[in-house]
């Protein structure tokens, strides 16, 4: 296995730190990895810059902070605009249309399903959009098994709404199938 290192940014409320404990999670818990996540956040709750750093590797890791991240997932404008020039060159940037225009051209491989638009439109709820994005995630870079990751979303789910997380994973599996990467 590579050493991946993922930055997952975007606005707080989004859920981008949520994806990022449990794709951490599910590589320590269930594919035997070792795995260190870190986040900030701005001071609102809702609305302030977000994000969350996944290195996940099968040798020791000694520094916990992502300096230049082989993923990049950018859910919003702002964090696009910050982050986009720490990606890796040939790295992989995630982004969604609703949510960033992209503007700086990167040497890397770009791709922009429509994560916000699926969830509201088959699921009616955009609160498992951070879910749908972990699914794009993994079904692009195969960094763990999919069927590892709902063990986690089962573990993590609040009390109701594993159904509607469970789909919007499915959702972003197929969005990333759907895509030429």
């Amino acid at each position: 296995m590579e050493r991946f290192t993922i930055v997952f940014s975007g606005s707080g409320g989004q859920g981008v730190i949520t994806a990022a404990v449990m794709l951490a999670e599910t590589a320590v818990l269930h594919e035997g990895l070792n795995a260190v996540q870190t986040q900030t956040y701005g001071p609102e709750a809702r609305g302030g810059a977000s994000r969350a750093d996944v290195i996940i590797a099968n040798t020791e890791i000694r520094f916990p902070k992502v300096l230049q991240p082989r993923v990049l997932v950018c859910l919003s404008q702002r964090a696009y605009d910050k982050y986009v020039g720490t990606l890796q060159p040939g790295g992989l940037l995630i982004t969604d249309p609703h949510f960033v225009k992209r503007d700086v051209r990167v040497d890397a491989r770009h791709i922009a399903p429509p994560i916000f638009d699926s969830v509201k439109d088959r699921l009616g709820n955009t609160i498992v959009l951070n879910v749908c994005v972990l699914g794009t995630l993994v079904e692009v870079t195969k960094i763990v098994r999919p069927e590892s990751v709902m063990k986690v979303i089962e573990q993590r789910a609040p009390a109701g709404f594993l159904e509607l997380n469970l789909k919007a994973f499915e959702i972003g599996l197929e969005l990333a199938r759907g895509l030429s990467v």
